[in-house]
């Protein structure tokens, strides 16, 4: 099992079959079997506007709406092994997860930890019919994954992406998926908080998760989180439990990432995101510089550990969550400027964003 960076505030457990070991929640990638370490990171919840007033379909309504367009994956790969027995050096494994249609061209979206080291994929269909698919790229930074199959137009039902950013607490959510390779398992619940950080498989923060207590379990990965219009509202990826299974805590890709991002693994089948090159306290309410990665903009820049940043390209910013989405709206390549304080004197700065590592 691979190990993944973890935040220290979180706590953290690797996805295992039978007993969870230790005490406290944990998080685990909604994958069946899984290898993943991740972890969520609390945040403060910010207001947020009331969603537009419309008629809300019911779950059923929904489901026919969106069933035909989500599928499950069947992902094979090769473990390495320690038998000292001939031919003993590595082993087939299988996985499933989720996924839905992104476009008439065979383009799906999934999570980039279910098809991560795939030998082969598999994706199965609404009327049962199955299609080898392959990976057209993926970003474990923001754990998603586009891929593709060859497959007849009637069967491919793409779904429509939705405003993650108008939903509000309260509002309800569908999730559709294979949980446990229980193919078009359809349950639901509501928003249950705005603007959660799930660790991403590389380590990276995947900024304005969204929280639900629809129920997601292993095999849930990669599927769609609908709103009430039957739109793509996110893209489920990580419960927090501390049985192993839906404790009631699950997140989900905001479609805001979800939009940007397979937008450029369809047309270059990678992802890139403006880098500064910092860690942020993670206690701390302001945006408070924990460490400083050499040969980054922030070194190049002279920012070191226990600078606060206070404004980003001419914004204020009060706090951790605030800073990381504004360098999230930025390109690599963009010029900004930086504010910070550091012994009670405030300095500004010019740096140029590079692109985020691997």
């Amino acid at each position: 099992m691979r190990s993944r960076r973890t935040l220290p505030i979180a706590v953290a457990s690797v996805l295992a079959a039978g007993a969870v070991a230790g005490a406290g929640a944990a998080v685990y990638a909604a994958l069946s079997p899984g290898d993943t370490k991740t972890v969520v990171r609390q945040v403060t919840v910010r207001d947020s506007q009331p969603a537009a007033q419309t008629d809300a379909l019911s779950v059923n309504e929904i489901y026919r709406r969106s069933y035909k367009g989500v599928v499950e994956i069947t992902v094979s790969s090769q473990s390495s092994s320690s038998s000292p027995f001939p031919g003993g050096g590595s082993q087939s494994q299988r996985a499933q997860g989720s996924g839905f249609v992104y476009d008439s061209k065979g383009d799906i979206v999934t999570d980039q930890h279910v098809v991560d080291g795939a030998t082969s994929i598999s994706v199965r269909f609404w009327n049962g019919a199955s299609y080898p698919a392959h990976v057209v790229g993926t970003d474990a930074s923001t754990d998603l994954a586009v891929i593709k199959v060859d497959a007849p137009s009637s069967v491919l039902h793409p779904l429509s992406l939705g405003d993650s950013g108008s939903l509000a607490v309260g509002d309800g959510v569908v999730a559709i998926g294979s949980p446990f390779g229980l193919e078009e398992t359809v349950t639901s619940g509501i928003v249950s908080a705005l603007h959660r950080q799930m660790t991403s498989p590389s380590g990276f923060a995947i900024a304005d998760s969204i929280q639900t207590d629809a129920a997601i379990n292993h095999g849930n990965s990669g599927g769609p989180l609908l709103d009430t219009e039957a739109r793509v509202v996110g893209v489920t990826s990580q419960i927090e439990s501390d049985s192993g299974g839906n404790d009631g805590v699950g997140f989900a890709i905001p479609s805001s990432t979800v939009r940007s991002v397979v937008t450029q693994l369809i047309a270059s089948g990678k992802a890139e995101h403006a880098y500064l090159g910092i860690s942020l306290s993670s206690n701390a309410t302001a945006a408070r510089v924990a460490s400083v990665r050499s040969g980054t903009p922030a070194a190049r820049a002279g920012l070191q550990g226990g600078d606060t940043i206070t404004a980003f390209d001419g914004t204020r910013v009060a706090s951790a969550e605030e800073l990381e989405r504004a360098i999230a709206a930025k390109k690599p390549g963009d010029s900004v400027s930086l504010t910070y304080s550091r012994s009670g004197k405030t300095h500004t700065v010019r740096l140029t964003l590079a692109s985020r590592p691997s």
